[in-house]
């Protein structure tokens, strides 16, 4: 505090006074220099003005990720809650680099595509039906029902389940027309959600690596009925709220899954593994790469069944135990990581070739020594199946063909006397044998490969007609139902009988028995939709019911093809293509979709399709969808196969001799027919490729 100098004390004013205007001068000057300053700084850099007013940097990440502002509610923001995302205040892992970040992104966009879908034919069903819709239709959400005696809230843009209880369209009348208020409604209890999350933790050297978590919404709001419908007395009881309960019974058994369905021979499930494995740094980064970005694209439509078991109770076991199998997956992971990253050189080869090497070797010791028969074929159908998921079609680093480790793969099949277990009515089982499960996709379909009958099929025979239990969990693990895979084990068999010699009319007979059994696996009126429940999630089951048809047609051109004169510009072909082209488009597509598990699929209805066809553009879009990801694995062979058959296909067309015919039309019909069917079998041959492609 400033004092009054001596000369001053003559003046008329108190110290105190001087005191303060003093402490208000500064002020003031400090106060402008200060705006000075900032004034002086801002001509000087235009853009610190925005530097000072950035985000709050204690918004959640998933806001921070879109770019969004949040208003940082407890336990989860608006934003969040909302559109269905996880909210995450603490870092997650996905926030540690930009690939991480970029597919946290596409993930979110996905979900709230599906959502905006899923309100949007909701909205339309609504609008179509005199009825309310059950409540496996209408579930609101924790944002759009979040407080039911807010009366004065609008309707949701984004959401067709909040109601503004004061509006003329929202009240709900009795015989005698009194508005039924919210109280009544409800009773003295709001409705409410009651959220289910399971979460699993993965560990490498004791360090966390990968959390998992899966949340279940259960909602105990019901829809009202719409304006002017004539309620019961309390209790509620009638037709319209019997089929509400039965619907939601429905629905939730529909839902209804086993996540215990396979036996991995590994243990009981746990929620948490600790996996302790002594690596060197480039074979750590290796690992780490596997379990971050092979690991979740290995077994997708199980993935959605089981809710990421698949992890923690078959791959990070079986790192930890067998070593065939680490070493498999390490090569895996540098042959996806040399193509992800468009890697060309010796030391990336160098780290694929050496781990392969250690596989085989293992594998070879093991036979030697003829135990660990399950460890074994463990790594042996890892050999085979990884590559149906990773690798570019023209590498040309030396391998030992899919076929060869299959027949490994059947000798140990056969020592574990895996046939007669699974199909064995004397023991029904409580699990199927998930290594039994693999090596029958591996086996059906790669028998379509080769022209040959399947190794087991007296076995998939035998499961086709077994009253007691036919499953042998085909569908749980790559989407298409048992039974429609054991049909196409059947058309192997004939296909194999018709290369064997087998007479034309014999032949045809067998066909249409075949044709009526596929038959047989559809239901009537069965229409193929969008796989999402109304709150935007993934309905695995509908999935199934989806890549089930996706087969059923695929096999049905599949047994056309083996009829002598077969072409594919006949009207039943091009039929079963344009039925196969609507129902791929009910499949998830894009980086987050299962075109990557439909390659057999796309390779039979692709091999059929004429220039000009429906489907030719359908599958463009779809590899465009896919980015990348279009260029690995099965996928990217059966791109590459396809386009060099319809190259062949094309000049074939464009060879044959116009016919002379009366009237227009009838010359283009003419001229299709004489467009010769190129088998994808013999391009293969042509072009040495020797594919797995599944």
């Amino acid at each position: 505090m400033s004092t009054v100098p001596p000369n001053h004390q003559g003046l008329h004013m108190k110290a105190s006074q001087v005191n303060m205007a003093a402490a208000t001068t500064t002020t003031t000057t400090t106060t402008k220099a200060k705006a000075a300053s900032k004034a002086a700084a801002t001509n000087a850099n235009p853009k610190q003005k925005t530097q000072m007013h950035r985000r709050s940097r204690t918004g959640c990440y998933t806001c921070r990720l879109r770019r969004k502002k949040c208003d940082e509610g407890s336990p989860m923001c608006t934003a969040c809650k909302h559109l269905g995302l996880v909210c995450e205040y603490k870092r997650p892992m996905w926030w540690s680099n930009n690939e991480s970040r970029r597919q946290q992104k596409d993930d979110i966009k996905m979900i709230i595509k599906r959502k905006k879908i899923s309100e949007k034919s909701t909205h339309n069903l609504q609008n179509q039906m005199g009825s309310p819709p059950g409540l496996s239709h209408s579930l609101p959400t924790s944002a759009t029902f979040s407080d039911p005696f807010d009366r004065t809230r609008s309707q949701s843009i984004d959401s067709q389940f909040s109601f503004n209880f004061n509006s003329p369209q929202s009240e709900y009348t009795t015989p005698y027309t009194t508005p039924l208020q919210p109280e009544f409604m409800f009773g003295q209890f709001s409705p409410y959600e009651i959220d289910v999350k399971t979460e699993r933790q993965m560990f490498i050297n004791d360090i966390p690596t990968l959390t998992e978590s899966t949340t279940s919404t259960f909602s105990t709001y019901q829809t009202p009925p719409p304006p002017g419908t004539i309620l019961p007395q309390f209790p509620l009881e009638g037709e319209w709220t019997e089929r509400v309960y039965t619907e939601r019974r429905e629905s939730l058994a529909e839902e209804a899954l086993n996540v215990n369905f396979f036996d991995f021979a590994h243990g009981p499930p746990m929620n948490q593994r600790q996996v302790a494995i002594e690596l060197d740094e480039g074979d750590q980064q290796l690992l780490d790469h596997f379990i971050q970005s092979v690991l979740p694209t290995i077994f997708p439509i199980l993935e959605s069944n089981q809710h990421c078991s698949i992890s923690s109770d078959l791959i990070l076991p079986a790192l930890q135990t067998n070593k065939g199998y680490l070493h498999c997956c390490l090569s895996i992971a540098a042959q996806h990581y040399k193509a992800a990253m468009g890697l060309q050189g010796d030391e990336i080869d160098g780290d694929i070739m050496r781990h392969r090497y250690a596989t085989i070797s293992a594998l070879c010791d093991a036979l030697n020594k003829d135990e660990n028969h399950q460890q074994i074929l463990e790594a042996a159908l890892g050999l085979i199946f990884f590559q149906c998921g990773v690798g570019r079609f023209d590498d040309s680093l030396p391998d030992i063909p899919w076929h060869q480790h299959f027949q490994a793969a059947i000798s140990l099949v056969q020592k574990l006397d895996l046939p007669r277990i699974v199909s064995d009515p004397n023991e029904p089982l409580t699990q199927a044998p998930f290594n039994m499960t693999l090596t029958a996709w591996i086996d059906i379909l790669g028998a379509t490969m080769q022209g040959r009958a399947p190794t087991f099929a007296h076995t998939y025979r035998e499961k086709h007609l077994s009253p007691i239990n036919p499953s042998l969990g085909l569908r749980e693990l790559m989407g298409c139902e048992d039974r429609v895979m054991y049909l196409i084990s059947e058309i192997a068999c004939l296909e194999a009988l018709k290369n064997d010699g087998m007479d034309d009319i014999t032949l045809c007979q067998h066909v249409s028995v075949l044709g009526d059994q596929i038959s047989l696996t559809e239901t009537p009126g069965e229409i193929p939709v969008l796989p999402f429940n109304a709150n935007g999630t993934l309905s695995p089951k509908q999935l199934s019911k989806n890549i089930t048809s996706a087969f059923r047609l695929g096999a049905r051109i599949y047994l056309c093809s083996l009829v002598p004169g077969f072409s594919p510009s006949q009207a039943s072909c091009i039929g079963l293509l344009d039925k196969l082209t609507a129902v791929l488009g009910t499949i998830p597509s894009g980086l987050q979709g299962f075109d990557r598990s439909l390659s057999w699929v796309y390779l039979i209805g692709g091999s059929v399709a004429l220039p000009g066809s429906s489907f030719r553009a359908f599958f463009e879009d779809r590899i465009a969808q896919l980015g990348d990801l279009a260029d690995f694995g099965s996928f990217g062979r059966v791109v590459s196969l396809l386009r060099e058959v319809w190259a062949q296909t094309d000049l074939s067309a464009a060879s044959s001799p116009a016919l002379v015919t009366e009237g227009g039309v009838e010359v283009q019909q003419q001229q299709q027919q004489q467009i010769a069917y190129i088998h994808w079998r013999d391009v293969m041959q042509i072009k040495g490729w020797d594919y797995l492609l599944i």
